[in-house]
């Protein structure tokens, strides 16, 4: 399946549910948003349907993300289902970790080949202060076990000036004492993210290369990855760096994005998509729906133009929680 600019698709990242169990103060406001009733959200068979349906289209990377996919029942059910379709190769999760250690034995078992985890800061006071909550520990605890159980483990740190600038240094340490890629996120500006000032990428580095040396290599992104990564003398695992802000890669984008609610989301700074719930649950056919993704695909957009200013008014006004991570 290509886009109208001949990008090939082949990667689903899914959002099985909008709730969360931390309250990040650039993902959530302090209050929390206003979950959708539990109808509105897409049954776990609805979401099987809509994989089965776009494997025939080239889809073979799934991704599942929340809110916190691991606060939705029943989800190694789902994906052990749709790791059973013949086309599916990899299949991922992002999560904060809070609740990983007790289920990555089953996720595994179920097919999770890889894992992402959300760690902005190794000083608990720091995390508390982010997400709300002293968990700190836990997620500690959660990296270890996916290690432990073979998991592939990437570390996911946003960095934001006002809020985990003084943990960079020690974030990337978990990279050279354990076997785990840690990658530093430029914070987007969609949602609470707009409060909050990025963290230029060529600035953490030089950073990095001040504590531990100039990095030993660059290591070329696989086709549609959004990090580009680097070594250390001494590293055990490498570090990473997603630039969307001071180095765009929306020229090899090769995702799309499944929503809790059933809107297939082009890309993450538009509002641009297809609502999938009404042709579920209106009796349409596999083939019917597939064409509707098919033509939606054809209409993705060619680049996010966060620096850009007004869009008028195309822009993407929920935030991070409601859209997937």
């Amino acid at each position: 399946m290509k886009d109208g600019f001949g990008r090939e698709i082949d990667y689903l990242r899914i959002s099985v549910t909008d709730k969360c169990n931390l309250r990040c103060k650039y993902c959530m406001p302090e209050c929390g948003v206003n979950s959708v009733e539990h109808a509105e959200v897409l049954s776990l068979e609805e979401i099987y349907r809509i994989v089965r349906i776009m494997v025939p289209l080239g889809i073979k990377k799934l991704r599942f993300t929340g809110g916190e996919p691991l606060v939705r029942k029943n989800l190694v059910k789902l994906i052990a289902d749709v790791g059973s379709l013949t086309g599916i190769e990899d299949i991922a999760m992002t999560t904060n970790g809070i609740l990983l250690k007790e289920n990555i034995r089953s996720l595994k078992s179920a097919g999770l080949n890889r894992v992402n985890i959300s760690l902005d800061t190794l000083d608990r006071g720091i995390f508390k202060n982010i997400t709300g909550c002293d968990a700190l520990t836990d997620v500690l605890e959660a990296i270890d076990e996916a290690v432990l159980a073979g998991m592939e483990v990437k570390i996911n740190c946003v960095s934001c000036r006002e809020l985990n600038e003084e943990s960079i240094e020690s974030v990337a340490e978990l990279a050279r004492e354990r076997a785990v890629d840690v990658r530093f996120i430029e914070l987007m500006p969609i949602g609470c993210g707009k409060n909050y000032s990025a963290i230029p990428s060529g600035e953490i580095l030089a950073r990095l290369e001040k504590a531990y040396g100039v990095c030993k290599k660059t290591v070329s992104c696989k086709n549609g990855e959004t990090a580009q990564y680097d070594t250390f003398d001494g590293f055990r695992g490498r570090i990473g760096f997603i630039s969307p802000l001071s180095h765009q890669f929306c020229g090899a984008c090769n995702r799309i994005r499944l929503t809790a609610t059933g809107r297939l989301k082009l890309c993450l700074h538009y509002d641009d998509g297809i609502e999938l719930k009404p042709l579920l649950r209106g009796g349409k056919s596999d083939e019917e729906i597939r064409d509707c993704i098919t033509e939606a695909v054809e209409n993705k957009p060619k680049a996010h133009a966060f620096s850009d200013g007004d869009m008028g008014g195309n822009e993407e006004q929920r935030k991070m929680v409601q859209i997937g991570g």
